[in-house]
Protein backbone atom coordinates (compact mmCIF):
# COMPACT_ATOMS: atom_id res chain seq x y z
CA UNK A 1 0.00 0.00 0.00
CA UNK A 2 1.65 3.73 -1.07
CA UNK A 3 0.21 6.07 1.42
CA UNK A 4 1.67 9.77 0.69
CA UNK A 5 5.27 9.94 2.75
CA UNK A 6 5.27 13.13 4.39
CA UNK A 7 8.92 12.77 5.84
CA UNK A 8 11.45 11.04 4.83
CA UNK A 9 14.68 11.19 7.02
CA UNK A 10 18.21 9.43 5.57
CA UNK A 11 21.04 8.93 7.28
CA UNK A 12 20.45 11.74 9.57
CA UNK A 13 24.03 12.43 11.40
CA UNK A 14 24.31 15.05 13.93
CA UNK A 15 27.39 15.89 16.10
CA UNK A 16 27.38 18.61 18.45
CA UNK A 17 30.38 19.56 20.56
CA UNK A 18 32.41 16.54 20.04
CA UNK A 19 29.70 14.47 20.74
CA UNK A 20 27.41 12.27 18.24
CA UNK A 21 24.27 13.37 18.94
CA UNK A 22 22.60 11.24 16.09
CA UNK A 23 24.33 8.21 14.07
CA UNK A 24 22.93 7.67 10.38
CA UNK A 25 19.18 7.34 12.00
CA UNK A 26 16.83 7.14 9.01
CA UNK A 27 12.91 7.95 9.50
CA UNK A 28 9.59 7.84 7.62
CA UNK A 29 5.89 9.13 8.34
CA UNK A 30 3.35 8.95 5.95
CA UNK A 31 0.03 10.58 5.90
CA UNK A 32 -2.45 8.76 8.49
CA UNK A 33 0.64 6.86 10.52
CA UNK A 34 1.12 7.48 13.78
CA UNK A 35 4.85 7.18 14.43
CA UNK A 36 6.38 7.42 18.00
CA UNK A 37 10.08 7.71 18.85
CA UNK A 38 10.94 6.18 22.23
CA UNK A 39 14.39 6.17 24.57
CA UNK A 40 16.01 6.78 27.12
CA UNK A 41 16.89 10.54 28.22
CA UNK A 42 19.65 11.99 25.98
CA UNK A 43 18.78 9.65 23.18
CA UNK A 44 18.30 12.41 20.76
CA UNK A 45 14.74 12.06 20.60
CA UNK A 46 14.26 16.23 20.41
CA UNK A 47 17.12 16.64 17.85
CA UNK A 48 15.88 14.21 15.51
CA UNK A 49 12.22 16.26 15.77
CA UNK A 50 14.04 19.63 15.40
CA UNK A 51 15.82 18.03 12.26
CA UNK A 52 12.32 16.75 10.71
CA UNK A 53 10.95 20.47 11.29
CA UNK A 54 14.18 22.11 10.04
CA UNK A 55 14.93 23.68 13.04
CA UNK A 56 18.20 22.00 13.31
CA UNK A 57 20.86 21.45 10.48
CA UNK A 58 22.30 18.03 10.01
CA UNK A 59 26.36 17.23 9.44
CA UNK A 60 25.45 14.39 6.74
CA UNK A 61 22.64 12.96 5.81
CA UNK A 62 18.99 14.60 4.34
CA UNK A 63 15.57 14.82 4.86
CA UNK A 64 12.58 14.97 1.94
CA UNK A 65 9.42 16.96 2.84
CA UNK A 66 6.10 16.48 0.82
CA UNK A 67 5.33 19.59 -0.84
CA UNK A 68 4.09 21.97 0.77
CA UNK A 69 3.89 20.17 3.79
CA UNK A 70 2.01 22.05 6.31
CA UNK A 71 3.25 21.02 9.81
CA UNK A 72 1.52 21.88 13.45
CA UNK A 73 4.10 21.18 15.71
CA UNK A 74 3.64 20.99 19.61
CA UNK A 75 7.01 21.64 21.70
CA UNK A 76 8.19 19.84 24.91
CA UNK A 77 8.30 22.65 26.44
CA UNK A 78 6.63 26.54 26.32
CA UNK A 79 8.21 29.14 29.03
CA UNK A 80 4.99 31.74 29.78
CA UNK A 81 5.80 34.05 32.36
CA UNK A 82 3.22 33.35 35.06
CA UNK A 83 2.46 37.27 36.30
CA UNK A 84 1.37 37.59 32.79
CA UNK A 85 -2.09 37.73 32.38
CA UNK A 86 -2.70 35.46 29.33
CA UNK A 87 -6.18 33.83 28.32
CA UNK A 88 -6.53 30.91 26.28
CA UNK A 89 -8.14 32.84 22.99
CA UNK A 90 -5.18 35.18 23.35
CA UNK A 91 -2.15 32.65 23.68
CA UNK A 92 -3.58 30.70 20.87
CA UNK A 93 -3.26 34.12 18.88
CA UNK A 94 -0.04 34.85 20.13
CA UNK A 95 1.86 34.35 16.64
CA UNK A 96 -1.04 34.86 14.34
CA UNK A 97 -4.57 35.53 14.35
CA UNK A 98 -7.10 33.24 13.27
CA UNK A 99 -11.45 33.66 13.50
CA UNK A 100 -13.24 32.93 17.01
CA UNK A 101 -14.83 30.30 15.19
CA UNK A 102 -11.63 28.58 14.19
CA UNK A 103 -10.30 28.48 17.37
CA UNK A 104 -13.74 27.18 18.43
CA UNK A 105 -13.15 24.68 16.22
CA UNK A 106 -10.20 23.72 17.56
CA UNK A 107 -10.65 23.41 21.04
CA UNK A 108 -14.00 21.34 20.26
CA UNK A 109 -11.63 18.62 18.76
CA UNK A 110 -9.58 18.14 21.54
CA UNK A 111 -12.60 18.50 24.12
CA UNK A 112 -11.71 21.91 25.30
CA UNK A 113 -14.29 24.29 24.05
CA UNK A 114 -15.08 25.66 27.24
CA UNK A 115 -11.55 27.06 27.88
CA UNK A 116 -11.12 29.46 24.90
CA UNK A 117 -11.68 32.47 27.97
CA UNK A 118 -9.87 30.65 30.73
CA UNK A 119 -6.18 32.17 32.45
CA UNK A 120 -3.79 29.80 30.88
CA UNK A 121 -2.54 29.50 34.27
CA UNK A 122 -5.52 27.78 36.05
CA UNK A 123 -5.37 24.98 33.64
CA UNK A 124 -4.86 22.00 34.66
CA UNK A 125 -1.33 19.74 33.12
CA UNK A 126 -4.20 17.98 30.90
CA UNK A 127 -5.99 20.61 30.01
CA UNK A 128 -2.81 22.72 28.92
CA UNK A 129 -1.89 19.74 27.06
CA UNK A 130 -5.01 19.74 25.06
CA UNK A 131 -4.90 23.42 24.48
CA UNK A 132 -1.39 23.20 23.10
CA UNK A 133 -2.90 20.49 21.01
CA UNK A 134 -5.54 22.96 19.70
CA UNK A 135 -2.79 25.16 19.03
CA UNK A 136 -0.82 22.52 17.08
CA UNK A 137 -4.36 21.81 15.13
CA UNK A 138 -5.02 25.72 13.74
CA UNK A 139 -2.58 25.46 10.54
CA UNK A 140 -4.82 22.17 9.43
CA UNK A 141 -1.74 20.47 9.38
CA UNK A 142 -0.46 17.54 7.18
CA UNK A 143 1.42 16.30 10.28
CA UNK A 144 1.40 16.60 13.52
CA UNK A 145 4.63 16.53 15.51
CA UNK A 146 4.10 16.24 19.28
CA UNK A 147 7.01 16.36 21.52
CA UNK A 148 5.95 14.32 24.68
CA UNK A 149 1.88 15.57 24.40
CA UNK A 150 1.22 13.93 27.36
CA UNK A 151 4.08 15.23 30.25
CA UNK A 152 2.56 16.12 33.63
CA UNK A 153 -0.38 14.48 32.82
CA UNK A 154 -1.68 11.38 35.28
CA UNK A 155 -1.73 7.99 33.29
CA UNK A 156 -5.93 8.40 32.60
CA UNK A 157 -5.03 11.82 31.27
CA UNK A 158 -2.99 10.75 29.21
CA UNK A 159 -5.39 8.18 27.86
CA UNK A 160 -7.33 10.43 26.84
CA UNK A 161 -4.91 12.32 25.01
CA UNK A 162 -3.81 9.46 22.97
CA UNK A 163 -7.62 8.89 21.84
CA UNK A 164 -7.88 12.16 20.98
CA UNK A 165 -4.65 11.95 18.68
CA UNK A 166 -5.71 9.08 17.04
CA UNK A 167 -9.03 10.80 16.46
CA UNK A 168 -7.64 13.24 14.95
CA UNK A 169 -5.44 11.90 12.51
CA UNK A 170 -8.04 9.46 11.24
CA UNK A 171 -10.66 12.73 10.71
CA UNK A 172 -8.41 14.83 9.54
CA UNK A 173 -5.90 12.32 8.14
CA UNK A 174 -2.88 13.60 8.84
CA UNK A 175 0.43 12.02 10.20
CA UNK A 176 1.85 12.42 13.41
CA UNK A 177 5.24 11.79 14.72
CA UNK A 178 5.19 12.03 18.38
CA UNK A 179 8.00 11.27 21.44
CA UNK A 180 7.16 10.16 24.61
CA UNK A 181 7.98 8.06 27.50
CA UNK A 182 4.93 6.62 28.55
CA UNK A 183 5.82 3.01 26.93
CA UNK A 184 2.48 1.45 28.61
CA UNK A 185 0.51 3.49 26.91
CA UNK A 186 1.75 4.57 24.01
CA UNK A 187 1.60 1.64 22.33
CA UNK A 188 -1.71 1.27 21.63
CA UNK A 189 -2.74 4.03 19.38
CA UNK A 190 0.91 3.90 17.74
CA UNK A 191 1.22 2.20 14.02
CA UNK A 192 5.33 2.42 14.21
CA UNK A 193 7.63 2.55 16.69
CA UNK A 194 11.64 4.02 16.60
CA UNK A 195 13.44 3.40 19.57
CA UNK A 196 16.30 5.25 19.52
CA UNK A 197 19.15 5.66 21.40
CA UNK A 198 21.70 8.11 19.47
CA UNK A 199 20.89 5.26 16.73
CA UNK A 200 18.03 3.59 15.90
CA UNK A 201 18.25 0.80 18.13
CA UNK A 202 14.87 -1.14 16.69
CA UNK A 203 11.43 0.01 14.88
CA UNK A 204 8.89 -1.29 13.77
CA UNK A 205 4.93 -2.46 14.97
CA UNK A 206 4.75 -2.15 18.64
CA UNK A 207 3.99 -5.97 19.04
CA UNK A 208 7.36 -6.33 17.61
CA UNK A 209 9.37 -3.70 19.26
CA UNK A 210 8.45 -5.55 22.36
CA UNK A 211 10.20 -8.90 21.93
CA UNK A 212 13.40 -7.20 20.60
CA UNK A 213 16.72 -8.15 22.72
CA UNK A 214 17.78 -4.10 22.18
CA UNK A 215 14.13 -2.24 23.39
CA UNK A 216 14.49 -5.27 26.74
CA UNK A 217 18.34 -4.45 26.98
CA UNK A 218 16.49 -0.28 27.22
CA UNK A 219 13.56 -0.54 29.05
CA UNK A 220 13.94 -3.75 30.89
CA UNK A 221 11.89 -7.15 30.47
CA UNK A 222 8.66 -5.67 32.52
CA UNK A 223 8.36 -2.92 30.16
CA UNK A 224 8.46 -5.15 27.22
CA UNK A 225 6.01 -7.41 28.90
CA UNK A 226 3.37 -4.92 30.10
CA UNK A 227 3.65 -3.31 25.70
CA UNK A 228 2.67 -6.72 25.11
CA UNK A 229 -0.74 -7.24 27.04
CA UNK A 230 -1.53 -3.70 26.63
CA UNK A 231 -1.04 -3.70 22.67
CA UNK A 232 -2.59 -7.27 22.58
CA UNK A 233 -5.82 -5.80 24.68
CA UNK A 234 -6.31 -3.27 22.35
CA UNK A 235 -6.24 -4.91 19.39
CA UNK A 236 -10.13 -5.75 20.49
CA UNK A 237 -11.23 -2.85 21.91
CA UNK A 238 -12.19 -0.01 20.11
CA UNK A 239 -13.67 3.59 20.33
CA UNK A 240 -17.25 4.10 19.86
CA UNK A 241 -16.16 5.49 16.91
CA UNK A 242 -14.47 2.61 15.43
CA UNK A 243 -10.99 5.12 15.50
CA UNK A 244 -9.71 3.49 12.83
CA UNK A 245 -11.34 4.01 10.15
CA UNK A 246 -11.02 3.34 5.92
CA UNK A 247 -7.52 2.60 4.09
CA UNK A 248 -5.82 3.57 7.61
CA UNK A 249 -7.06 -0.11 9.13
CA UNK A 250 -6.33 -2.08 6.08
CA UNK A 251 -3.20 -0.32 6.69
CA UNK A 252 -2.79 -1.03 10.28
CA UNK A 253 -4.17 -4.88 9.51
CA UNK A 254 -0.85 -4.95 6.84
CA UNK A 255 1.32 -3.57 9.57
CA UNK A 256 0.08 -6.99 11.87
CA UNK A 257 -2.51 -5.15 13.95
CA UNK A 258 -3.82 -7.94 14.80
CA UNK A 259 -0.69 -10.16 16.35
CA UNK A 260 -2.26 -12.13 19.19
CA UNK A 261 1.26 -12.88 20.64
CA UNK A 262 2.05 -12.90 24.52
Amino acid sequence: MTTEVLIDVRGATVTRGGRRILDNVDLTVRRGEIVTLVGPNGAGKSTLVKIALNLERLDRGEVRRAAALKIGYQPQKLALDSTLPLSVRRFLTLTESHATIALQDALNEVGAAHHLESSVHTLSGGEWQRVMLARALLRRPDLLVLDEPTQNVDMAGAADIYQIIAHLRTRIGCGVLMVSHDLNVVMAATDRVYCLNGHICCSGHPADISRDAEFQKLFGPQAASALAIYSHHHDHTHAPDGSVTGSVAACAHEHGHHHHSH
